[in-house]
């Protein structure tokens, strides 16, 4: 990355696609935010620029860079980032480009005790890194080329779900599991194939999913 890239990235400030950090802080927090890059739309970790913007520069590049190597290995499926190193300011600022992954859901593995499907994923929501809801992971799951084929099928339930959503816009697991009277389990399901197939959107407020029609 050139120098005036770097400069007009950092301009547009933190988003769904750009993190800042002073340092790297740990290796938990830091593979949290590569997830949750990958997990979403990709986008860019910088390390040794201020929340508000400003370039203070890292005090060893070369650490830094192990110490995100560390990070990354605690990441499954893996995660190839590119990690380039530039000056602004006469101050070296660490750049970790993360793609968009085609092999999600990436999980943090620090903890071997849990089993892999209960292990967290991360996603980005606005400016921060959150953890996925289990319809948002199996939306993710679904989106991996080796997931099973999808089969949908439109009855009642689902017309009656359009119709709810049409006047209200907006609808809730709990709120689908109430209109038609299922489980909240079975509600997720028909919820996640709706979105898997495109007619529905799953979006994340205040700590919430919620889905909309597209």
């Amino acid at each position: 990355m050139k120098r005036h890239e770097l400069r007009e990235l950092i301009a547009c400030g933190e988003s769904s696609t750009l993190e800042f950090k002073r340092k790297f802080t740990t290796v938990e927090k830091i593979a949290r935010e590569v997830i949750a890059l990958a997990n979403t739309t990709g986008g860019y970790l910088l390390l040794g620029v201020d929340d508000n913007g400003k370039v203070v520069g890292v005090d060893s590049e070369k650490e830094q860079i192990d110490q995100l190597q560390v990070a990354l290995h605690t990441i499954d499926p893996p995660i190839q980032c590119q990690i380039d190193v530039v000056e602004l300011d006469y101050r070296d600022v660490v750049v970790v480009c993360v793609p968009a992954s085609s092999a999600r859901p990436h999980h943090y593995v620090g903890d071997m005790t849990l089993r892999p499907h209960d292990r967290p994923v991360f996603i980005r929501d606005g400016e921060q890194s959150v953890q996925a809801s289990r319809e948002m992971t199996k939306i993710l799951r679904g989106m991996n080329p080796d997931s099973p084929p999808l089969t949908l099928s439109i009855g009642d339930r689902e017309r009656r779900l359009f119709s709810y959503l049409e006047r209200h816009q907006r609808a809730s697991v709990t709120d689908f599991a109430r209109l038609v009277n299922i489980s909240r389990r079975r509600a997720s399901q028909i919820l996640v194939k709706l979105v898997r197939a495109g007619v529905l959107h799953i979006r994340h407020d205040n700590g919430h999913d919620y889905y909309t029609l597209v």
